[in-house]
């Protein structure tokens, strides 16, 4: 299937696959119904870790998106559509005909391009902090500035100076966050031209003109404190998939998948096993 990787310490078990002619990471953790996790932009798995060890009766899939992690990045842009077959491909390679698919922020997106274009691979759907794309509520300016380049994945001290206005929420009322939980997005950090790409495969994509036509049962949530993807897009999302609901984590940001992980891990499990 592939190669393993060696593990720090506390770092979940990986291993290298092959998709496409690309040198892919994956991790597979826990025992269950399995659920694929997608990251936000240039986020590598590791930063998952403390979400992941909160689903005690659930089986987690985790990919490094080319580019992100260890993951080899893509020779040329690819569309969306594109990052969606490479992910089903390494469900092929890893022996998984249909999971759950939960996708956080950019990785939000591309699980709805998942969940449109391979159906049957999706059996619920969850998506955090995330957005409808071009013809959604557009977030902060200085936040998507911020979001323009990989610097606060390379720069310490970058990352706590914008965390707070990026990131909302604990990030600005919690000072231990950063401490907690900024550590691990230097661990791995994106190469330049992996988050490049995926900020071109979701210029210009938006899902409102088709996501009534995603049938899957499908719990959104989002924060109320969140200048990347504010609640109304959530809002609009929930609107628009058949039977989906909605679940808003008061006193939230962006980042509520770790820095709520107590409110949000039991409310996943309790949905996706419902």
């Amino acid at each position: 299937m592939g190669t393993a990787s060696p593990a720090r310490a506390g770092s979940p078990p990986t291993e290298l696959i092959q998709v496409d002619g690309l040198r892919l990471r994956v991790s597979v953790e826990g025992r269950g119904r399995p659920l694929l996790l997608l990251n936000g932009i240039g986020a590598s798995l590791e930063l998952l870790e403390p979400f992941r060890r909160a689903l005690p009766d659930t089986e987690t899939i985790v990919i490094d998106v080319p580019g992100a992690g260890r993951s080899e990045a893509t020779r040329l842009p690819r569309r969306l559509s594109g990052f969606a077959r490479i992910v089903i491909r390494a469900l092929d390679v890893l022996g998984y005909r249909a999971v759950d698919v939960l996708g956080v922020s950019w990785g939000g997106a591309l699980a709805q391009e998942v969940a449109l274009r391979y159906p049957r691979r999706v059996r619920k759907l969850v998506l955090a902090a995330t957005t409808p794309g071009w013809i959604g509520v557009p977030g902060h300016p200085r936040a998507l500035w911020a979001l323009a380049t990989p610097r606060r994945y390379y720069s310490r001290s970058y990352f706590e100076q914008v965390a707070p206005m990026l990131y909302g929420g604990a990030a600005r009322t919690n000072p231990r966050l950063l401490e907690e939980h900024g550590h691990l997005r230097f661990i791995r950090p994106p190469s330049v031209r992996g988050y490049l790409w995926q900020l071109m495969a979701i210029w210009g994509w938006s899902s409102l003109p088709w996501l009534h036509l995603v049938d899957r049962p499908t719990l959104v949530l989002s924060a109320d404190d969140d200048p990347i993807a504010p609640l109304v897009n959530a809002k609009m999302i929930a609107s628009r998939l058949p039977g989906a609901r909605l679940h808003v984590v008061a006193g939230g940001g962006h980042l509520f998948i770790m820095t709520h992980v107590a409110e949000v891990a039991p409310l996943v499990e309790r949905f996706l096993e419902g």
